[in-house]
């Protein structure tokens, strides 16, 4: 179980050093085997690749009527590997996509994670504090 949000910095080259406490995990869990796509909310989605490969199954059998999101999820669908140091690199692609720069956040998802924009997550999240909860929450508390 993936959770917790990771301040980090993309290198020249756009690679991500995966934090430590992550790095462990995905090595046991996929050997270093990750799928990176793109999410229409303007981040990425970086899962380990056996969590990946059941999503993938599932969005290659909508229908036609799904086509588009097809696309956005299965075309824009990159694998990576861990180097041996740590790092994933992120395509230019997929970084100009999402408009991500230097400052990155790594957030933990559960069975995979996201990765935003620093400035971009903290403006979306400011934007759903400010607006009105989902009725889903209504009867939620800590």
């Amino acid at each position: 179980m993936f959770q917790g949000a990771s301040a980090i910095n993309l290198d020249a080259k756009g690679r991500m050093s995966i934090p430590a406490k992550h790095r462990d995990a995905l090595a046991v869990q996929c050997e270093g085997r990750l799928t990176l796509t793109k999410h229409p909310h303007g981040c990425l989605l970086f899962f380990p690749r056996p969590v990946w490969e059941s999503h993938r199954e599932q969005i290659a059998a909508w229908p036609m009527s799904a086509r588009a999101w097809q696309r956005i999820f299965l075309g824009n669908a990159i694998d990576v590997e861990m180097d041996s140091a740590g790092r994933i690199l992120i395509s230019p692609e997929l970084r100009t996509a999402v408009g991500l720069n230097r400052d990155v956040m790594l957030l933990g998802m559960g069975t995979h994670f996201e990765i935003w924009d620093a400035a971009k997550l903290a403006e979306n999240e400011q934007e759903a504090v400010a607006g009105a909860m989902p009725d889903v929450l209504s009867n939620f508390s800590f």
